[in-house]
């Protein structure tokens, strides 16, 4: 198993910034594949985006995609979701996951491993 621990979250108004980070302990981070997730009040938990092993190869929701830009840097096993032009629709608790592969996956059940969440806020 991984830990992951999530940060950055926070209030924004809506055109806004923010970055979130996750931090990764327990088992080696340079060899899986990464991905960030959010759920809202009422809602299911949705997939955003997942990186590879070596960041060369990134994934997106529709929902996000050209507005979020998700990174990793392997020497400090952190994942990065750079989160720009913040909706009120992007409020929710955002959560990062880990999988047992070195490929991108936007399945939920293909991660095995999961933060506790940050709670991202956007006003209008």
């Amino acid at each position: 198993q991984v830990q992951l621990v999530e940060s950055g979250g926070g209030l924004v108004q809506a055109g806004g910034s923010l970055r979130l980070s996750c931090a990764a302990s327990g088992r080696t981070f340079s060899v899986y594949a990464m991905g960030w997730f959010r759920q809202a009040p009422g809602k299911e938990r949705e997939f955003l985006a997942t990186i590879n092993w070596s960041g060369g190869s990134t994934y997106y929701a529709d929902s996000v995609k050209g507005r979020f830009t998700i990174s990793r840097d392997n020497a400090k096993n952190t994942v990065y979701l750079q989160m720009n032009n913040l909706k009120p629709e992007d409020t929710a608790v955002y959560y990062c996951a880990s999988r047992r592969r070195s490929n991108t996956s936007g399945r939920l059940s293909d991660y095995d491993s999961w933060g506790q969440g940050t709670q991202v806020t956007v006003s209008s």
